[in-house]
């Protein structure tokens, strides 16, 4: 990793003179991010990191000393050109033909793993993760939250999957349920098989709409119960029925995933586990853990003083867990991680979920860690805001399918309106790219936990800090490539490469591995969003003043070699975040 080789250099001197091993220096030396200040460190170390005497409590006048004091104590060598104090940090500038050496032979060498193999992972033990995300309900809308949790869900697969982790992905469904008895009694009154089985999500949401309608009457609510009465007691032809929706539904919703880039290792849902539920209300009552209110329903208290005041409903007032929502309780999702645990052997397990589930999962951890099980402390709830402001033009969003058509239909009236589209080989697909980069990027670049208002026009935007700006910088940088063909590494003069824009795309190439490093350890995209929007607009700068066409040959080589690097790293930050870059646009 080209940060790495410098890191450890300066580590090495550093650790003589404070008698510390160069292994505890290594994360204290950050890469400087770029400034509009032309020139910038490349590394700085932090005082308050390594000197005992330091901390935050102290005067800044006080680090500021202790800072000239170390860099005082340092010498410039073959890799470091300059050493400088600033506020409180030391400041390192690399030899600059030796920066532009090392980065571009280090993405050059590295490819798509640029940035993965660097030692601040080298600590980090390769685990089995446990990802459960998307997790629509069959037959009701598939809402906002939904679709935030399938692009929150993929980052992160991604982005284990990328540093070497073994990763299965889990979609929940919810399959299971009263709505199941209506769904079965509203398809013999409302249903088309036809329609089913061309369009089974639309169909199956417009049936159980039509009979909700009709559940007022008493009637309708019997033959309802008892049709998801036999269902729990497996009657046969019931069973194909509710077999039939769900594998239909199921079939759906891996070809709409597949036009999100999305996939699943499993589809599991509630119905899997209503008998191993009943299995985990008996180990609680055995455990002393599972008491009664007055009306019967079934409570695990959470309180330290046992008082009552903090408990968690596992069992319906009739005896039943056979199903229990998440808003109500964990009995069927602790069945589910237990079962996850035995099948799996994992060394965590992620739920993303909307923030409204938060105080669910901290009851389903809380309850684990009462039954014994240690492992429930590996157990991660990754929560999401709200979006307002979502729609189509024919109204509310109600299923993914509408969102991805309607992203595709806007851009491509975007992209029709510029003068370019006509070069583009398939329109369509190239709308679809771009329009997902649109989306994903104006839900990434907040905090995950943040509410926020959704905007077509603003997501939809060709400049500034969107989706669509990242996926023009990346065709442009390509074209460039196609224009004057590869560079060869072996042939770049480096000294070619020492303008102050050039230097900015390096430096920030630089940082690439310590952008992924955080983003590992909060499991936020916005950090890697931020890094990408900056590399587009730093190599968009480069593009206007470092021109390949009509410069020398040596000149021109150095500057493609560069361009490549940039793009590289850019497609590589695309595809974690669940974007495809494209080519042409």
């Amino acid at each position: 990793m080209a940060a790495g080789s410098f890191r450890r250099s300066i580590a090495s001197q550093l650790s003589k003179v404070l008698d510390l091993p160069p292994e505890n220096l290594i994360k204290s030396i950050s890469a400087v991010p770029v400034s509009k200040k032309r020139h910038v460190a490349d590394f700085q170390l932090s005082i308050a990191s390594v000197i005992e005497n330091s901390s935050s409590n102290c005067l800044a006048q006080e680090l500021h000393l202790q800072a000239e004091q170390l860099a005082g104590r340092l010498k410039c060598d073959s890799v470091v050109s300059e050493i400088s104090a600033g506020p409180g940090t030391v400041n390192f500038t690399i030899n600059r033909e030796l920066l532009a050496k090392t980065v571009l032979q280090q993405v050059w060498k590295d490819g798509s793993e640029y940035g993965v193999k660097s030692e601040l992972f080298s600590t980090v033990p390769r685990e089995k993760a446990v990802i459960e995300f998307s997790s629509p309900n069959i037959a009701k809308k598939f809402h906002i939250g939904h679709l935030r949790s399938t692009i929150v869900g993929n980052f992160i697969a991604n982005l284990k999957v990328a540093l070497g982790h073994e990763v299965v992905r889990i979609n929940y469904l919810g399959d299971w349920g009263m709505q199941f008895g209506l769904l079965g009694v509203g398809f013999q009154s409302f249903g088309n098989k036809e329609k089913l089985k061309s369009s089974p999500l639309q169909h199956l949401f417009e049936v159980y709409v039509q009979i909700n309608k009709a559940a007022e009457d008493e009637n309708t609510k019997k033959l309802a119960k008892d049709f998801f009465r036999k269902l729990e007691e497996h009657d046969e032809q019931t069973l194909s029925i509710w077999k039939q929706f769900r594998n239909l539904s199921i079939e759906e919703y891996i070809r709409i995933y597949k036009r999100l880039g999305v996939h699943f290792d499993e589809y599991s849902g509630e119905s899997f586990y209503q008998e191993k539920a009943q299995e985990v209300l008996k180990m609680l009552e055995d455990k002393g853990l599972l008491q009664k209110t007055v009306t019967g329903t079934g409570i695990v208290d959470l309180s330290e003083k046992k008082d009552l005041s903090t408990v968690s409903t596992v069992m319906r007032s009739d005896g039943t867990s056979l199903y229990i929502t998440r808003q109500v309780s964990p009995s069927v999702d602790l069945a589910a991680a237990i079962d996850r645990m035995n099948k799996h052997s994992w060394d965590t397990m992620i739920y993303v979920t909307d923030k409204s589930q938060s105080n669910h999962f901290q009851h389903l951890f809380q309850i684990l860690k009462l039954m014994g099980y240690d492992w429930a402390e590996r157990c991660q709830h990754v929560s999401f805001g709200l979006v307002q402001g979502m729609k189509t033009r024919r109204g509310e969003v109600i299923f993914l399918e509408d969102v991805l058509n309607e992203v595709r239909s806007r851009m491509l009236q975007n992209m029709t309106s510029t003068k370019t589209t006509k070069e583009v080989q398939d329109p369509v697909e190239t709308a679809e790219k771009v329009g997902l980069a649109a989306l994903i990027i104006q839900d990434f670049r907040g905090l995950l936990s943040s509410d926020y208002q959704f905007s077509w026009d603003r997501a939809l935007q060709s400049r500034g800090d969107t989706g669509v700006f990242l996926q023009y910088t990346h065709a442009r940088l390509h074209s460039l490539e196609q224009m004057h063909g590869n560079a060869e590494l072996t042939d770049v003069n480096v000294a070619c490469l020492q303008e102050p824009d050039a230097i900015s795309v390096l430096q920030h190439l630089l940082r690439y591995d310590e952008v992924l490093y955080r983003s590992s350890q909060d499991l936020q995209p916005k950090h890697i969003v931020t890094y990408l929007l900056t590399l587009s607009h730093l190599a968009a700068v480069a593009h206007k003043t470092l021109p390949v066409k009509g410069s020398a040959p040596d000149v021109a080589q150095a500057r493609l070699c560069l361009f490549q690097a940039a793009r590289s790293v850019l497609a590589n930050g695309m595809k974690l975040l669940g974007i495809t870059p494209v080519t042409q646009m």
